[in-house]
């Protein structure tokens, strides 16, 4: 290949991998609009709808890329992508709006959540030691979300009024179904061709570097599939919902372990390689674990908590050097 045409080949992947990107991020907040407005209609509460609807919304760009990326073979950027986007929803989206803003909310608002998160995280490491991620772990996984978020709305709605009586009371028209219905369908559409371009530049660009698959999965991929995140998290502080934003990170953390590991081992076992338990697992449970203490001690976080993510954050990206 002469000077020229690799040159050329390089822009070309770039280019792919910004445009994956924005067309990934259009996706999610097309998609995140349309279940947010549903939810709505369906008459769930902020911190629900960001443990459920928002995290999932935001965490499908993590999904199509997983799903692309192991069914063409690409498994280090799988993994890297699901385990790099959980270290960058703590360390990196709740370090950024800690410091706009200090986040209120209690332990037990999401202890349950976080248990899921920890129990995930340990599961996975298991796994790791095994080298291999069987489809009944996927199957089970996978089931577990499920399950959770049936209750989860069972409970929520069981506790509040219907949404036409509370449209009817605070003299507002419910939410439109099939504009909702609509957006979700678009924002699926541009989340599946954005992962199929984001996918073949960010592979493009790791042979011609010299980067390692994983290395692309836990910082490149990551760090774009979780910009969804980062709007949407902004986006609920701007509104002055704290419960909207943490639900979304620690929910998004839930829905990358349990739906996309899940659902890409159901569809696809995988192996894993044992590099992840010296350094990358071990961190991401420990920022799942910190958030803990900080809850119940604090009920929230403070300004030196963000200091804490997004120093932790910056070190880890650092190592991966």
């Amino acid at each position: 290949m002469n000077e020229q045409a690799f040159f050329s080949s390089i822009f070309l992947a770039v280019l792919a991998v910004i445009g994956g990107l924005i067309i990934l991020v259009g996706g999610g907040e097309t998609m995140v609009s349309g279940a947010t407005r549903l939810a709505r209609r369906l008459g769930m509460s902020p911190l629900v709808i960001g443990l459920t609807v928002v995290a999932f919304g935001t965490s499908v760009p993590e999904l199509f890329v997983s799903l692309t990326a192991s069914l063409q073979g690409y498994t280090d950027i799988m993994i890297g992508n699901v385990v790099g986007s959980n270290i960058a929803n703590i360390g990196l989206i709740l370090g950024i709006c800690g410091l706009i803003m200090p986040l209120t909310l209690t332990l037990k608002e999401v202890w349950t959540e976080l248990l899921l998160v920890v129990s995930g995280s340990v599961m996975l490491m298991l796994a790791t030691a095994y080298t291999h991620f069987p489809r009944a772990l996927g199957l089970f996984f996978f089931l577990t979300l499920i399950s959770y978020t049936v209750i989860t709305y069972r409970n929520n709605i069981g506790s509040k009024k219907s949404p036409a009586e509370d449209s009817r009371e605070n003299g507002a028209k419910p939410e439109a179904l099939l504009p909702a219905l609509a957006l979700i369908i678009v924002g699926l559409v541009l989340l599946g061709g954005g992962s199929n371009l984001f996918i073949n530049g960010a592979v493009d660009l790791a042979r011609y570097f010299g980067i390692s698959e994983l290395i692309i999965g836990l910082t490149l991929a990551a760090i774009g599939t979780s910009l969804p995140e980062l709007a949407s998290s902004i986006s609920a502080l701007r509104r002055n919902e704290p419960g909207l934003l943490i639900g979304n990170v620690i929910g998004s953390n839930m829905f990358n372990l349990f739906m996309v590991l899940g659902l890409t081992g159901m569809i696809k076992p995988f192996q894993l390689t044992p590099d992840l338990l010296q350094r990358d697992l071990p961190i991401m449970l420990a920022f799942t674990i910190i958030l803990i203490p900080i809850l119940h001690r604090h009920d929230g976080t403070k300004r030196w908590h963000s200091i804490l993510f997004l120093g932790g954050y910056l070190a880890y990206c650092f190592s991966l050097i």
